[in-house]
């Protein structure tokens, strides 16, 4: 699928892509042109993570939520998500403080789509608060913004990891441009004035433009020149000139293999991964120790095992999920694949034990996958974490009033199990129902009361 696809209305925008995390930001909100005071490099990357974040929440909810619904993350994992290391932490809420009040012009890179959206303020709404010594940011954004986010017509697929390597906010600014012609067969942006590009490659207000050629020289040079060591994409300016002035420009964009610096190490850590974790009392700073030594992508798959375990209804409860999941991840290190394996299987294989792991409380259940629905029999060739899907939209079928009715149960059957917290529930409260624990809790109750309760059995 290129760039410019549109996104059909029963596929939602992937979250995680095959190098990272990404954002597929729509093209009403490519170019973001200051009206009010001045963006900074640190507040743009953070913007960015805002709309990654909360675009995998929407993108997990049944319906719209409501005007007041308010998307939250500890701000370090924000942090983290764009690259820094964490010291930018008190300069991160000055500019969240900002973007409340800060307003902007969103604009379509596409030929006579003009401004989208003229003075809209960054957020709605933005709070700050310490939760067990750490600090979490709680944010909304105007419903434009959301309904863009959650079901965008054209897009282009924006890598976080990529943002997080450019030091520049021009390089920033025009790498999100050139993105969106990354599969034109055209290969060159669409030809703008020279005052069009200074505003969408600048963080200050429009009235404060610079004259182009002093412009160049400072910031699109070394942003090109960037973009081109540091990324998948090869740029190139061209000028059009009246007579001896330059009066348009556009790039010329080729993809090219990914940088060498693009490394693992250089990947952002997912902001998403920290809220789930939360829901089942993980504390952020124990993460992030797991996420160093296994990767992200091996926490994300053992986290899915972790939520199921936790909402099986059938097994007891877990009593340390830190525990638990870091000994899922060493077994899973440790024990050599089976010849065969469906790497896409989500089933629990017993492990090789020592003596001391099994006594531990991980080691005394081991994790059945969903199988597939009655009316579905189960092949080696299904995977369970298709099943699973398959149930969740079934679940997201249903009229909202029936829906409430699992969400409930759901509801009462984590305060049984000890795993009613307050996230979970001020999140079914917002209409969060399908995403993480509270999502795997809510698809194992109504499958197992609509399908029998050997629904899961393989």
């Amino acid at each position: 699928m290129t760039a410019s696809s549109p996104l059909s209305s029963s596929a939602h925008p992937r979250v995680v892509g095959a190098d990272g995390l990404e954002l597929r930001k729509p093209h009403e909100m490519i170019v973001m042109v200051p009206r009010s005071a001045r963006v900074t490099l640190t507040a743009r990357r953070i913007y960015t993570v805002l709309l990654q974040v909360s675009q995998a929440r929407l993108t997990s909810m049944a319906s719209m939520p409501l005007a007041d619904f308010m998307f939250e993350a500890p701000l370090a994992a924000v942090l983290r998500t764009t690259g820094s290391d964490g010291a930018d932490r008190t300069a991160a809420k000055r500019y969240l403080g900002e973007m409340r009040s800060l307003e902007v012009d969103w604009e379509s890179t596409a030929p006579g789509d003009g401004v989208k959206w003229r003075g809209f303020s960054m957020l709605s709404e933005v709070a700050l608060e310490v939760r067990r010594g750490e600090t979490w940011v709680s944010w909304s954004f105007p419903p434009s913004i959301m309904t863009a986010l959650r079901e965008p017509s054209r897009w282009a697929r924006i890598e976080l990891d990529v943002l997080a390597r450019l030091s520049t906010y021009a390089a920033i600014a025009l790498y999100e441009i050139c993105v969106r012609y990354r599969d034109n067969p055209g290969g060159v942006t669409s030809r703008k004035p020279v005052g069009w590009w200074t505003d969408a490659l600048s963080n200050l207000p429009g009235g404060d433009r610079r004259e182009w050629r002093k412009f160049k020289n400072e910031r699109v040079k070394e942003a090109v020149a960037e973009i081109n060591q540091e990324t998948d994409l090869e740029i190139e300016l061209i000028e059009h000139r009246q007579g001896r002035v330059v009066d348009e420009v556009q790039f010329a964009v080729r993809r090219r293999a990914r940088s060498p610096f693009a490394t693992s190490a250089d990947k952002p850590v997912d902001a998403n991964l920290v809220l789930r974790a939360e829901t089942l009392g993980i504390r952020e700073i124990k993460l992030d120790g797991l996420i160093k030594e296994f990767g992200d992508d091996r926490v994300r798959e053992q986290l899915d095992a972790l939520e199921r375990r936790a909402a099986n209804s059938s097994l007891r409860a877990v009593d340390n999920a830190y525990s638990y999941l870091r000994s899922l991840l060493r077994n899973e290190r440790d024990a050599p694949a089976p010849v065969g394996a469906d790497e896409e299987s989500e089933v629990e294989s017993p492990r090789t034990q020592t003596p001391a792991d099994a006594a531990t409380p991980e080691a005394t259940s081991v994790v059945t996958p969903a199988a597939a629905a009655a009316t579905q029999p189960a092949t080696p060739a299904d995977s369970a974490g298709e099943r699973i899907r398959l149930m969740r939209k079934e679940i997201e079928a249903l009229p909202s009033a029936q829906r409430q009715v699992w969400v409930d149960r759901a509801l009462q059957a984590l305060a049984a199990k000890g795993l009613l917290t307050a996230i979970v529930s001020r999140r079914a409260a917002q209409g969060d129902v399908m995403h993480g624990l509270l999502g795997s809790m809510v698809v194992q109750t109504y499958a197992a009361a609509t399908y029998g309760a050997d629904w899961n059995a393989v």
